[in-house]
């Protein structure tokens, strides 16, 4: 193609929490899913880490957006303007030309027409010339190196941070799914609950996120425990300062609830599995991608309940991205991408 070189290929893991676009197998752009808007004008002032640094810490005349709840699109013009601005990130260097812009962009499997919609506008809107999309558990399992096209099953369980997708690939398909909104968030929404119910103490979003990841635990007895993480900020009755140590003990049982609703979701994709991919399975196991499975002894968790072995997968935050950028060499072949 004599013009190949104006064409730039990014595949876009449009996520919750985090956005991760990788370019020429290279991971270009690594940022936290927020943008801050400038009240007054409407125009978007800073992205991605800058703008997660002013999060919960604004005045009026500035406020700060996720654009993506659950998976989906749920402030659209945000959303354009954060896939905009991450766009010159990666192109701030070259002024000479506006290249065409090829996206393979993944997204929750259980998304509506409505919100696939959402995002390959987004993407047109902020220069997508072609936009391919692809749902995220196919990614997951393109990203941590399965062949998705053999005639085995492959079973996914991709925790992110609005939605946990569940599914049994076989022959290039997703055979049986579902995608519950169950994740990240919902984690961090509970811790910040617990410490309001348990320790009286008040804690912002950035905060519950640290906790979790500090001493997030799924289960209470773990085979090494991790230091309790300390804690700052007003007591609900009186304002004064507190400080609280907070365990992975505490936060094994806070987060209880949430995993059993995980756990129930992985038995129900495995009643509708076929016999033969079934076996499949359990001969090779179930792989854990997404942030959520950083969750310190989630894969036993889940073994001791479902009884089928679970295996974390390498670098389990950028596995989407990773298939996506895989995804994006095969526009023209695999059948599991949507135009």
């Amino acid at each position: 193609m004599a013009f190949s070189f104006l064409t730039q290929e990014l595949a876009i893991d449009l996520g919750t929490a985090n956005t991760v676009i990788f370019m020429n197998d290279k991971i270009v752009v690594d940022e936290p899913s927020i943008v801050a808007i400038d009240q007054n004008t409407g125009k978007p002032i800073a992205f991605g880490h800058a703008a997660r640094m002013m999060h919960e810490r604004t005045h009026p005349n500035i406020k700060t957006i996720r654009p993506l709840k659950d998976g989906v699109i749920a402030d659209f013009n945000a959303a354009e303007q954060m896939i905009r601005g991450f766009v010159k990130m990666i192109n701030k260097k070259k002024s000479l030309f506006t290249p065409n812009l090829k996206m393979v962009i993944c997204i929750p499997s259980g998304s509506t027409e409505v919100e696939i919609r959402a995002v390959r506008d987004s993407s047109e809107h902020a220069g997508g010339r072609d936009v391919y999309i692809i749902y995220e558990p196919m990614a997951a399992a393109l990203g941590i190196g399965l062949d998705v096209e053999a005639p085995t099953g492959h079973m996914i369980v991709d925790i992110g941070g609005g939605t946990t997708e569940i599914a049994v690939i076989s022959l290039g398909g997703i055979v049986c799914k579902e995608s519950i909104r169950v994740a990240g968030d919902v984690f961090t929404g509970e811790i910040q609950q617990y410490m309001r119910q348990q320790h009286n103490i008040r804690i912002g979003e950035i905060t519950a996120e640290l906790i979790k990841i500090n001493v997030g635990s799924a289960m209470a007895e773990l085979d090494e425990t991790p230091e309790p993480y300390i804690v700052r900020g007003p007591n609900l009755m009186t304002a004064h300062p507190v400080e609280v140590a907070v365990t992975s003990q505490e936060i094994a049982h806070c987060l209880d609830k949430s995993l059993a609703k995980i756990e129930t979701a992985v038995l129900s994709v495995l009643e509708q599995t076929p016999p033969e991919l079934y076996a499949d399975i359990v001969q090779k196991g179930i792989f854990l991608t997404g942030g959520g499975a950083l969750l310190r002894g989630l894969d036993k968790r889940l073994h001791d309940k479902i009884n089928i072995p679970f295996h974390v997968a390498d670098d389990p935050l950028r596995a989407v991205a990773r298939g996506t950028s895989l995804a994006i060499k095969g526009t023209d072949r695999l059948p599991f991408l949507m135009r």
